[in-house]
């Protein structure tokens, strides 16, 4: 039934950012683990009379994602009122972008269960965080068993902490361009990537520095037009979280379309015990948020500043991937896993200069990063040449035992051979892993793999 329709998906991710004070007010960002309400002032309070002053450093941090992402930075834009109220809202409005973002118009590559597409970016906007609601039981639930819980809503309340209203927030928003659940995955991570690449966030979902919300529609195959309806998926804060309520909402949808239901707009929350996605409120559009220029803050001007800030850009994951490839003759799922982090990648290359010294050749060196685990702390560079120039000098690992190591890894994983056949490269990892299991970490792993390869 649902092979009659097709998803349509754009993603809004927000991304706080770690600069030392808030986006409007000199009080500390850095809020987490703290006691709430001790990052609060008249400003991030809402209090009458208090007045807003951007934090320069937020905003070109919003340039560098928008830079990263492929987006035009704009030579003006500003600040604008969004109305609505809730209690987690002290003045009654966010301070937000939504006529003139600061940067538009960027792209992403991603992997998805259809291969490599283009995600097309439509802005990376500024604007401030809410406070934080913490719904509690009105009495003592410390310590208590689960029959000495309330059993209804009654004693129920909900506190309010301010210390997050106001913490710089970064709003990433694509275009409706994905179609499964895979190319959202590998697009929020290469994002989260980016975002600690560039040390402007630490991008960890568990402590809400990074929430996904999804916006799904589907339509019949071959239907062209969007739908006149979306569903938004607020505050997602795991990958695997994500890719589940993607999944549930395009069965869910395409169900009730076949059944003749009319679905409309609306915000859906997902509910990780029950596995299924539950309806929040009517989804609000645009207008209803009554947008108008902020007054208290002037237009953002950033065409003089914006040569320097790319100059400040660091050598992003994709780039390094390419170079990886070209410079070491590594293959690019070696590149990928050694460009996770910039410690790992720098790690990687200090080990090749020393290894040059050595002659140690850089794939030995990738392949002993990839598949061994040792401690990159304690281990300097010069160490790790060290020990694997020992282990050159040791007699090499008869051909027929790796053989036989391999046939039994391949014999043993039929499923896993099966998949990299299929198109799923990372399995190979898996499989080399095992092989050098197998051969208690003797056998050299590059001609390892070039047997498994041959031998798939």
């Amino acid at each position: 039934m649902t092979n009659l329709y097709e998803p349509v998906i754009g993603l809004e991710i927000h991304v706080e950012l770690n600069t030392k004070s808030k986006m409007f007010c000199s009080c500390s960002a850095q809020y987490f683990g703290s006691k709430p309400n001790t990052h609060t002032c008249p400003v991030c309070l809402g209090l009458p009379g208090a007045l807003p002053s951007a934090n320069t450093e937020a905003l070109e941090s919003c340039i560098k994602i928008g830079l990263a992402l492929g987006c035009k930075v704009s030579e003006k834009s500003r600040f604008e009122r969004k109305n609505y109220f809730y209690p987690d809202l002290p003045k009654g409005y966010q301070i937000s972008q939504y006529r003139w973002p600061l940067t538009v118009g960027g792209e992403m590559e991603v992997v998805g269960k259809s291969g490599k597409r283009t995600i097309r970016i439509n802005r990376a906007h500024m604007e401030e965080d809410t406070a934080k609601l913490v719904h509690q039981f009105g009495i003592t639930t410390v310590g208590a068993r689960s029959d000495q819980l309330p059993t209804s809503n009654e004693g129920e309340k909900t506190l309010i902490d301010f210390n997050r209203s106001g913490v710089p927030l970064v709003e990433i928003v694509t275009e409706p361009d994905f179609h499964d659940s895979e190319e959202i995955r590998d697009y929020a991570k290469k994002l989260q990537q980016i975002c600690r690449y560039l040390k402007v966030s630490n991008a960890d979902m568990e402590r809400g520095d990074m929430r996904l919300e999804a916006n799904i529609s589907v339509r019949r195959v071959g239907v062209k037009e969007l739908p006149p309806y979306r569903v938004e998926l607020k505050n997602i804060n795991s990958f695997r979280f994500m890719v589940a309520a993607v999944e549930y909402e395009i069965k869910r949808q395409s169900e009730a379309l076949e059944n003749g239901e009319r679905l409309f707009q609306e915000t859906r929350g997902w509910d990780e015990n029950k596995k299924q996605t539950y309806s929040q409120r009517k989804k609000e559009e645009a207008n209803d948020y009554r947008y108008f220029p902020e007054p208290d803050l002037s237009v953002v001007s950033m065409k003089y500043d914006v040569s320097r800030i790319e100059a400040e850009m660091p050598e992003l994951p994709a780039e390094k991937i390419k170079r990886f490839v070209d410079q070491y003759n590594l293959t690019e799922q070696q590149s990928v896993i050694l460009t996770d982090t910039q410690e790992l990648a720098n790690y990687f290359e200090e080990c090749v200069k020393v290894g040059i010294d050595h002659n140690v050749d850089s794939k030995k060196i990738a392949n002993t990063l990839i598949n061994k685990k040792f401690d990159r702390k304690t281990t300097l560079p010069a160490d790790l040449i060290k020990i694997l120039r020992e282990e050159s000098e040791k007699p090499e690992y008869p051909e027929s035992e790796l053989e036989s190591a391999v046939d039994k890894v391949i014999s043993e994983n039929p499923d896993a051979v099966e998949d990299f056949k299929n198109g799923k490269d990372a399995i190979l990892q898996f499989l080399l892993g095992q092989v050098m299991k197998e051969t208690k970490g003797r056998a050299d792993p590059e001609k390892a793999r070039e047997m498994l390869l041959k031998k798939m």
